[in-house]
């Protein structure tokens, strides 16, 4: 079977016809080259206006890469031909197979782009001996692609978060993401953390897409929370579970350091070393070493372990599927947090109490939407970011995270390369 038989089947051009192909050595890396022609009769399309117009003149062959065959860098050759538009003047042709001045066939960057997803960008270039940019411009096409065909159509909830990038005055980005069953996916990017940034995600979602969402999930930032009821006021506010058990942990943390350093500077039995992942893991989740460290803190009279008690104890909160019984509990907590003299308890316990219609919130929306995946997309998007080693623009940044956790669209092919 010839080349170009296997190659009318996977990538036919039309009005465009495969011509003689020829192998060669450079470097040491074998190189396909196949010549491209113009179907006899064919005339060419203005790149300006996409009209079809009468040919001006030929220029010099030019070189376009394909994906490659067998480890076998592939490249079509082809002189581009230049219009004479009566609108547009003298133009270049506009050819299936690439994009502007790309010398990247529009196959081999879609290519490059899905690999993209699977191995960081520097290791996708060595892999197939080809540049960072390329890959870059690869990526970039594929989202802006993506981004102008997605679905944003019944979209129901979503949750709003932020994470730190870099370390610059700028140095957070907030992501919108959707939460819906079965699409769970980012939705949106703003730079910085901001109420002006926040408010912006709702000018672009639209009015009318914002009186559809039913749940929005956030955590307990005031300019997050004024904004949802500003602009999305029929929406049932969510507080997001991780965000509320970290302020707990940091308190216990908080007590922790104080209590430890207390006993270091009395002179008394260090109880405290080395505990500090005993006291923030869940019990499920220690070591056999660290079970047996609990243990003895437990059997010690140590506000560090009463902070660690009212924390584990408030656990159960999660376990009520009736509003009313978890709201009665959440009320008999805060009363014995405010008078367990922690300083520390005392400030999320208070804080527990003016948050808490939006607290019970939680069991509303249990079961409609997956409460816990913002924190796993979290998670998702600081991977990306270290699998690039830091990104010097914001515009870098964006299209990584659209690409890896955006789940955009692809344009249908003849035939799929990975």
């Amino acid at each position: 079977m010839q080349i170009k038989t296997i190659l009318n089947r996977i990538q036919v051009h039309k009005g465009f016809v495969y011509g003689p192909a020829s192998l060669h050595e450079l470097a040491g890396r074998l190189m396909l080259e196949l010549e491209i022609r113009p179907r006899k009769g064919s005339r060419p399309v203005c790149s300006g206006c996409g009209k079809v117009c009468p040919g001006y003149d030929t220029q010099a062959q030019r070189r376009f890469e394909f994906v490659p065959l067998w480890g076998i860098a592939v490249f079509f050759l082809y002189a581009m031909r230049r219009v004479n538009c009566p609108d547009c003047g003298v133009k270049i042709e506009r050819v299936p197979w690439a994009k502007g001045k790309s010398h990247l066939t529009t196959t081999y960057a879609w290519f490059l782009a899905g690999w993209a997803k699977r191995l960081s960008w520097l290791e996708l270039a060595r892999a197939f001996h080809t540049s960072w940019e390329n890959v870059f411009r690869s990526v970039r096409m594929a989202v802006e692609w993506g981004l102008a065909h997605r679905d944003l159509t019944n979209v129901l909830a979503i949750g709003a978060d932020e994470i730190c990038w870099r370390r610059r005055k700028d140095k957070f980005v907030t992501l919108v993401y959707q939460l819906d069953q079965g699409k769970r996916r980012l939705l949106w990017i703003g730079r910085d953390r901001t109420t002006k940034t926040f408010r912006g995600f709702f000018d672009w979602f639209g009015p009318q897409s914002c009186q559809h969402l039913r749940f929005i999930c956030s955590d307990m930032w005031k300019p997050y929370l004024r904004v949802i009821a500003e602009k999305a006021p029929d929406a049932l506010n969510v507080l997001d579970r991780f965000h509320i058990m970290s302020h707990l942990s940091k308190a216990i943390d908080e007590i922790r350091a104080h209590e430890a350093n207390e006993l270091k500077s009395q002179g008394k039995e260090p109880l405290l070393a080395k505990s500090r992942w005993c006291l923030l893991k869940r019990p499920e989740n220690l070591t056999d070493t660290q079970v047996d460290k609990l243990g003895e803190l437990l059997a010690c009279n140590l506000r560090t372990v009463r902070a660690y008690l009212l924390k584990e104890d408030f656990q159960r909160f999660w376990a009520y599927s009736s509003p009313a019984w978890a709201g009665k509990f959440l009320d008999a907590w805060c009363t014995r947090t405010m008078r367990s003299r922690l300083n520390s308890m005392k400030k999320v316990a208070k804080m527990l109490r003016v948050h808490r219609p939006l607290l019970l919130n939680w069991f509303q929306a249990q079961g409609e939407i997956a409460l816990g995946c913002v924190e796993g997309l979290n998670n998702k998007a600081k991977v990306i970011t270290k699998q690039s080693y830091g990104f010097r623009t914001y515009d870098g940044l964006e299209i990584a995270l659209y690409h890896g956790i955006g789940d955009l669209p692809v344009p249908k092919a003849t035939h799929r390369f990975c």
